[in-house]
């Protein structure tokens, strides 16, 4: 039996410089977070995300598609795909382009608040849940962690 080979993703990652790309990060956030999921607009606009590291998802038209952040204390938070682009490795994707930059900074570990819904995602790239269910924007999160090797 032959098989097929696997078609490459239709979409890269990368590192960008937030005052290029911020208009495209902001239109997925808000979309996502805003739109989708009722949190505020003022609790998603933040005024420092021009300190922190991006990570933006491109379709083959180079239209952004996921997005997700790492402060320099190792939190990854932002994680946002837009609808059409989940279940597809997109936000895999974003957050080993973070965890690779978290890497290169000589971080031990990296945390994050999950969604609790998006608990099964994290845990299943390594990371371990600390503490109870706790509310954040109006919607159940998990504090989670990862080493680093």
């Amino acid at each position: 039996m032959t098989k097929t080979p696997a078609r490459p993703p239709s979409y890269c990652t990368a590192i960008v410089d937030w005052h290029r790309h911020q208009s495209v990060i902001r239109a997925i956030r808000h979309r996502v977070f805003v739109l989708e999921q009722g949190v505020s607009e003022d609790l998603e606009i933040d005024p420092s995300d021009c300190r922190h590291t991006h990570a933006l998802a491109f379709d083959a038209d180079r239209n952004g598609i996921a997005t997700g952040r790492l402060l320099a204390d190792g939190r990854i938070g932002r994680m946002a795909v837009l609808e059409a682009w989940r279940k597809r490795g997109v936000g895999g994707a974003i957050l080993q382009c973070l965890l690779d930059a978290a890497r290169s900074r000589g971080l031990k570990a990296v945390a994050l608040n999950a969604q609790v819904h998006a608990r099964a995602f994290y845990a299943g790239r390594g990371f371990v849940e600390r503490g109870g269910v706790f509310m954040e924007a109006g919607i159940e999160h998990i504090a989670m962690t990862r080493a680093l090797r």
